[in-house]
């Protein structure tokens, strides 16, 4: 039997206690891809995540009801940066991954950034080879690294920064 396709689209505020577990389930397994730690967002109650929705465009992967990934699109509302977005938080469960769904994701966060930003920004972990490849094939390119950008239990992990120019003619 073949599963459900799957299914992206903007979590809405009902969803808020899917984007929670996810999230959380994101900081704990993979502290070394997030800025944000699981020890400052568990304590957070559901209307905190339901607040994070209103506020940017968190998209989620879905196959049947179950949320796989996501991915989140925050336009800058600044005057002298208005131009330009950052993804965050993008993620998808361990036994998911390599199965197409962050192409997915970030297809729909491209999707919904062009036309409201020109350029879309994002950092990556520098160890995560397979994210920056990601990354790439969709036409990020590399424009700088910070070093020691993150440490994570006493370690440290350089960041990737990477950037999308989304002008029909840059």
């Amino acid at each position: 039997m073949t599963p459900p396709a799957i299914h992206v689209s903007r979590l809405q505020l009902a969803e808020a206690a899917l984007y929670r577990d996810i999230r959380l389930e994101s900081l704990r397994l993979a502290p070394e891809a997030f800025g944000a730690a699981f020890s400052g967002e568990s304590d957070k109650s559901l209307e905190w995540f339901a607040d994070r929705l209103a506020r940017s465009e968190v998209f989620g992967a879905f196959r049947g009801g179950e949320l796989l990934g996501v991915a989140t699109f925050v336009a800058e509302t600044g005057e002298k940066v208005s131009h330009r977005g950052s993804v965050f938080g993008v993620y998808v469960r361990p036994e998911e991954q390599g199965s197409g769904i962050g192409r997915q994701l970030m297809q729909a966060v491209i999707a919904s950034a062009r036309g409201k930003v020109d350029q879309l920004h994002l950092t990556v972990n520098a160890a995560s080879e397979p994210a920056q490849h990601l990354y790439a094939s969709l036409g990020f390119i590399t424009y700088g690294r910070v070093t020691d950008g993150l440490r994570v239990a006493g370690r440290s992990f350089d960041e990737i920064l990477m950037a999308l120019d989304l002008r029909d003619d840059p």
